[in-house]
C-alpha cells in the first residue's frame, strides 16, 4: 500500500505575509512588488489573523468620492478578511483537491497550532498530481 503525499511534501514553506498595523497603501506596494494577489495577515507571534487580497484592496476605491483624491486612510486589519479557511500540513493532497473545488480561491493558508507555516495552491496540487502520477 502506498503512502499518500501530504500538504506538506507540496506546499510553499516560504510566504511573505503582511501584519494587521500595516499601512493599506504599503501593503498594495507589498503586493505589487511580491507579485501577488494575496498575503495572509499575521500578528506578531506568527498566527494567522486573516488574509488580505486584492480584491480586499479594491475596496479603497469605495472610500471616497469620485472627486475626493486623498490618499486612502487604514491599515491591513482594516481591509482585511478574518476567519480564513485553511488546511493542515498533515491532510493528503487528494483531500486538499476537494477542498479547492469547494471554494473560488486558489490558495490556502497552511496553519498549524494557529501558526502559519506556509501556503498550497492549485498548482501545487497539479504538480502533486504529476508527481504522482509520473
Amino acid at each position: 500500500m502506498h503512502k499518500l503525499p501530504k500538504v506538506s511534501e507540496f506546499m510553499d514553506s516560504h510566504v511573505d505575509a503582511v501584519t494587521p498595523e500595516m499601512d493599506i497603501m504599503d501593503v498594495v506596494s507589498f503586493l505589487l512588488e511580491k507579485r501577488v494577489t494575496g498575503a495572509p495577515v499575521t500578528d506578531k507571534d506568527g498566527k494567522l489573523v486573516g488574509i488580505i487580497t486584492e480584491s480586499d484592496c479594491l475596496k479603497l476605491l469605495t472610500h471616497g468620492s469620485s472627486t475626493d483624491y486623498d490618499v486612502p486612510k487604514g491599515t491591513a486589519s482594516d481591509f482585511m478578511t478574518s476567519g480564513v479557511k485553511t488546511i493542515d500540513p498533515d491532510v493528503d493532497i487528494y483531500y486538499a483537491a476537494g477542498k479547492f473545488l469547494s471554494v473560488p480561491f486558489r490558495r490556502f493558508p497552511v496553519v498549524r497550532n494557529g501558526e502559519l507555516i506556509g501556503a498550497i495552491t492549485r498548482f501545487d496540487i497539479l504538480r502533486a498530481i504529476k508527481a504522482r502520477l509520473a
